[in-house]
C-alpha cells in the first residue's frame, strides 16, 4: 500500500480531469492511475468521483479530500524544494508551454543557460499557438503575448511586442511604397488567421490620432513564420511582431514601413496557475526569464520607429 502514490493519482486526476490526463502527467499506463483511485475509494470506504462515460465529478466528500490533499502534495513539494534551494540546488521538471515563432526564436538561449546554472532541472516544452489550459495540462509556466483571456491565472510582465509593417524591396519596387495608412488599402497585404479580424489593421500617428485601414489579403496564413517568408519573397506587405521580423530588417531582406507611426503593441507575459506555494524552481525561472528580457529587446533595436 502506498498512501503517497494513490494521493498523487487523485489529485492529478482531478486537475487533469481525467484519467488519461493525469496518466501523461506521472508518466503512467492509465490503468495503473485508475487502480490507485479504487484503492484509495476502497480503503476509505467512500466514493471520490462519479465516474461517467463523458466526465468526471468530485463527490461532496471527493472535494474535500482533494483539498486538503492537493495542501499536502504542495506542502511537501515546498519543504523538499526549502531543502534544496539552501544548498543552492533546484531540481525536478518544469513544464513551460511558449508561443511557437517566440519559442523557437528567443527561448533556446535563455533556457540554456538556466539549465547550465541548474543541471538537475528538466524541461518539457510545449511550443504551441494554441491556447492551452495550464491546470489541465499539467503545465508550470506559460509566456503568453497580448491580452490575457484567463483572469484566474497570476501573471507577470515580460517586455512589450512590438509590431512592424514591412516589405521586401523587390515588391515595393514593383508595386510602390505606401506613404499613409490609407495607401495599405489598395496593396497586397499578407494576413494572420489567427486573430479575430485579420483585414483590420489600426495604428496612431505622432499626435495620437487613431487610423484604421481595412486590407485586402493576397495569403492569409495561421503562421507567422510563413508570412514573414512570404513577405521576403515579395509577395505582399505583413504586419510582423518585432521579435519576428527584426532579423530580417537587419539583414536588409525586408523594409519597414510608416515608421512615423504607432502600430499595435501587446504586452508579453509569464503565467503560472494559483497555487499556495510556488516552487523554488518555477519562481527562480520566472525571476531569470524576467531579467533576461528587462530594457529594450534587442530585437526592437533593429526595427526604426521601435
Amino acid at each position: 500500500m502506498d498512501r503517497f502514490a494513490d494521493l498523487q493519482a487523485f489529485v492529478n486526476v482531478v486537475e487533469a480531469g481525467s484519467f488519461t490526463a493525469a496518466a501523461d502527467r506521472l508518466g503512467v499506463a492509465k490503468s495503473a492511475v485508475s487502480r490507485r483511485v479504487s484503492d484509495l475509494e476502497n480503503r476509505l470506504g467512500v466514493q471520490l468521483l462519479r465516474r461517467t462515460t463523458r466526465r468526471l465529478n468530485l463527490t461532496d466528500t471527493g472535494r474535500a479530500f482533494y483539498e486538503h490533499g492537493s495542501r499536502i502534495l504542495a506542502d511537501l513539494e515546498e519543504a523538499e524544494s526549502a531543502v534544496l534551494q539552501q544548498h543552492g540546488e533546484l531540481r525536478g521538471s518544469l513544464k513551460v508551454a511558449l508561443p511557437l515563432s517566440f519559442g523557437i526564436r528567443h527561448m533556446c538561449a535563455p533556457i540554456a543557460e538556466f539549465s547550465r546554472r541548474h543541471p538537475r532541472v528538466e524541461f518539457d516544452l510545449d511550443l504551441n499557438d494554441r491556447r492551452i489550459d495550464l491546470l489541465e495540462e499539467g503545465v508550470d509556466v506559460a509566456v503568453r503575448i497580448g491580452r490575457l483571456r484567463d483572469s484566474s491565472l497570476i501573471a507577470r510582465r515580460l517586455f512589450d511586442a512590438r509590431t512592424v509593417v514591412c516589405a521586401s524591396q523587390s515588391y515595393l519596387d514593383r508595386y510602390g511604397v505606401p506613404e499613409t495608412p490609407a495607401d495599405l488599402g489598395r496593396h497586397r497585404c499578407l494576413l494572420y488567421s489567427n486573430i479575430p479580424d485579420p483585414t483590420r489593421w489600426v495604428c496612431s500617428d505622432r499626435g495620437g490620432t487613431r487610423h484604421e485601414v481595412r486590407v485586402t489579403g493576397a495569403l492569409t496564413a495561421s503562421s507567422g513564420d510563413f508570412l514573414l517568408a512570404a513577405a521576403i519573397q515579395g509577395l505582399g506587405i505583413a504586419i510582423q511582431p518585432t521579435f519576428n521580423a527584426g532579423e530580417a530588417i537587419s539583414r536588409g531582406e525586408l523594409v519597414p514601413l510608416l515608421t512615423d507611426y504607432e502600430w499595435p503593441v501587446s504586452p508579453a507575459w509569464a503565467v503560472y496557475p494559483p497555487t499556495r506555494h510556488l516552487s523554488y524552481r518555477v519562481r527562480a525561472f520566472i525571476d531569470y526569464v524576467a531579467d533576461y528580457f528587462s530594457g529594450t529587446p534587442a530585437w526592437d533595436k533593429d526595427c526604426p520607429g521601435n
